[in-house]
């Protein structure tokens, strides 16, 4: 007897360097039976190869908010992964701020309770500012799986975070919203930290 598909699984990507390899993540979903839908942030988009992505997706690559009244061009997501995510979307995603669909996906996942796991990404000299530790704890009170530190993904310095592509920790994203303790686990805030 076959496994039934896990679902729909929303990749989430922010403009990183990390972000050149998101077919990493998508293919490893696919294998898993996932069904992938890749949306990107704008600067996320200057990252990826969007004609690639949709092919290995079948899906388009969304980055901007549909017009009012035009159909959903996605399925319903059962899970989201953003990976990598920048200062920038980590912040305003904890501040509830929507200027992207990125982020819209990501307020409106956590009222519907979709299993979320994020990867934030940057260069150490970013990653120092306070404001990105209080989003990550928010983040981690309100249930997301937040992977990072020194232990998930090293981070160079400025103009030398490609130099840790080859560690981004893609199957990790993906445990920790297929593994059923840690995607349930939602509806207990703080669990995850």
């Amino acid at each position: 007897m076959t496994n039934p598909s896990p679902g729909v699984l929303y990749i989430l990507v922010c403009g990183s360097p990390m972000a050149r390899d998101v077919g990493v993540l998508v293919g490893l979903a696919q294998r898993d039976g996932w069904e992938v839908c890749v949306i990107t942030t704008p600067d996320g988009r200057k990252f990826v190869d969007v004609a690639a992505l949709q092919a290995q997706t079948g899906h388009p690559v969304r980055t901007h908010y549909k017009n009012p009244g035009d159909p959903d061009m996605l399925p319903a997501a059962d899970a989201m992964i953003v990976a990598p995510a920048t200062v920038n979307t980590v912040n305003k995603w904890a501040a509830g701020i929507t200027d992207t669909l990125v982020l819209g996906l990501l307020v409106e996942g956590y009222g519907y309770g979709v299993p979320t796991a994020v990867v934030p990404y940057t260069n150490k000299i970013m990653a120092a500012h306070p404001a990105l530790h209080d989003s990550i704890a928010k983040l981690r009170d309100w249930g997301v799986h937040v992977l990072y530190g020194d232990e998930v993904c090293r981070l160079g310095g400025p103009g030398q975070t490609e130099r840790y592509r080859a560690q981004f920790p893609w199957r990790r994203a993906l445990q920790a919203v297929t593994d059923p303790m840690i995607a349930n686990s939602r509806l207990e805030p703080g669990a995850l930290s």
